[in-house]
C-alpha cells in the first residue's frame, strides 16, 4: 500500500465509516449531552491538531461549544494541569500511543470530566485512557504522511456534530461526502501536470480561513513532509497583519477559498495578491472568480457546503503534494527524519 494508493481509498473509507460508526457516535453524543458539558478541551498532535483546528470552528459553529485546545506540556513537564470542570476532554490521535495526549485525558478523568478519544486503534493506550472511544475505522495506514487517517478523523468529527445538532439536513450533507472525495480525485491528472511548474519551489504560504483554516495547516504540514518545502500556514485575516510584506513577484502562494461566510474576505486578499503583488497562486475553490485569478486553478465539485469543504479540499492538496513530491526526485514513503508513530511527552 503507498501513498498514493491511501489518499485514493478515502472515499471507500469514509462511506465506510459514515455506515458503520452511525449508531456509535448518536451513543456518544447523548452521553454528552446527558453530561451537561459547557465546553470541550482538545488535545492532539501533528496531522490531528489540524483535525482539532477544524472543531473548533465546527463544533463552535454548529453545536455552540466553546473549545480550548490543549497545551499538553502543562499536563507532563510542568504538572500543572488546569482546572477542567464542566469540560469534555477529547483526544485525537491516530496511533493513540503519544503519553503527552493520554496524559490529559488520564487527568481529565482524575477530575471527574467525561473523555472521549477519537484513533484509529481501539487498543492503543489513549482509547483505554477514556471513558468514550470514536474508532475511526480508516485501516492500517503504512505511508509515514497521514493521509486517510486525517480525513477520517475529519469525517468523526462531523458525524458527532450533527449527532449533537440532531440534524436531518446535515447528515444527508454528509452522505453525499464520498461522491464529493470521488470527484475530487478526478483531478489526479491535471495536478500531476501542475506539480511540474513548482519543481524548484523552496518556499510558499498557505492560505485559508474558517473551517479551511485547518486545511491550510494540513497542507503545509504536507508540503513540509514529503517535499521538505519552508510552507507557512496562514490564516487570511492574520496575514495581511504583517506576514503579507514578505510577498513580492512570483513569491508562491496556495489558498484554499471555497464559497461560505469567509469567501469574500478570502477573495480580497487572492485579488490584492494577483493584482498589486504578482504572486503565483495556486487556488482551491469552487468559485470561478477565484479560480480565474490562478496561474494553477483547482476547482472543488460543486455544492459541497462549506462545513464539510474541508474534507473534500484537502485530496487535491494531498494529490498535488504527492506528485510534487515526485517531480522532486524525493521518496513519497520514507520521508528524512520522521517515522510513523511519534511519541511526544
Amino acid at each position: 500500500m503507498t501513498l498514493r494508493d491511501e489518499i485514493f481509498e478515502q472515499p471507500e473509507r469514509l462511506a465506510s465509516l459514515l455506515a458503520s460508526q452511525r449508531d456509535a457516535v448518536h451513543e456518544i453524543a447523548r452521553v454528552i449531552q446527558a453530561q451537561g458539558v459547557q465546553y470541550v478541551f482538545l488535545a492532539a498532535r501533528g496531522t490531528s491538531d489540524n483535525a482539532g483546528r477544524y472543531a473548533n470552528y465546527l463544533w463552535g459553529a454548529q453545536n455552540g461549544l466553546p473549545i480550548a485546545l490543549a497545551t499538553p506540556s502543562l499536563f507532563t513537564y510542568y504538572q500543572h494541569p488546569p482546572r477542567l470542570k464542566g469540560a469534555l476532554v477529547v483526544g485525537i490521535s491516530q496511533s493513540g500511543k503519544s503519553p503527552d495526549i493520554v496524559s490529559v485525558l488520564s487527568e481529565g478523568r482524575r477530575q471527574g470530566c467525561l473523555t472521549l478519544a477519537i484513533t484509529n486503534a481501539p487498543d492503543s493506550p489513549l482509547a483505554q485512557a477514556a471513558d468514550l472511544h470514536l474508532d475511526i475505522q480508516a485501516g492500517p495506514e503504512r505511508a509515514v504522511a497521514a493521509t486517510k487517517t486525517y480525513s477520517a478523523e475529519l469525517m468523526a468529527l462531523a458525524m458527532l456534530s450533527a449527532a449533537l445538532a440532531d440534524s436531518h439536513t446535515l447528515w444527508e450533507e454528509l452522505a453525499r461526502v464520498p461522491d464529493w472525495a470521488e470527484q475530487a480525485l478526478r483531478l489526479d491528472d491535471e495536478l500531476a501536470r501542475m506539480a511540474q511548474r513548482y519543481r524548484y519551489m523552496r518556499q510558499c504560504v498557505v492560505l485559508g480561513r474558517g473551517y479551511n483554516y485547518a486545511t491550510a495547516f494540513e497542507w503545509a504540514l504536507k508540503l513540509k513532509e514529503l517535499t521538505y518545502t519552508i510552507a507557512e500556514p496562514y490564516s487570511s485575516a492574520d496575514f495581511l497583519h504583517g506576514p503579507i510584506a514578505m510577498i513580492e513577484a512570483g513569491f508562491p502562494v496556495m489558498a484554499v477559498a471555497p464559497r461560505g461566510a469567509v469567501y469574500a474576505s478570502m477573495l480580497e486578499v487572492l485579488t490584492r495578491l494577483h493584482g498589486e503583488q504578482g504572486a503565483e497562486l495556486v487556488i482551491i475553490s469552487d468559485a470561478a472568480e477565484a479560480l480565474a485569478l490562478a496561474q494553477s486553478p483547482v476547482p472543488l465539485p460543486p455544492e459541497v457546503p462549506e462545513w464539510l469543504s474541508p474534507l473534500i479540499s484537502i485530496l487535491p492538496a494531498q494529490l498535488f503534494t504527492f506528485h510534487l513530491t515526485q517531480v522532486k526526485g524525493l521518496d513519497t514513503e520514507r520521508p528524512r527524519s520522521i517515522t510513523k508513530v511519534t511519541e511526544t511527552h
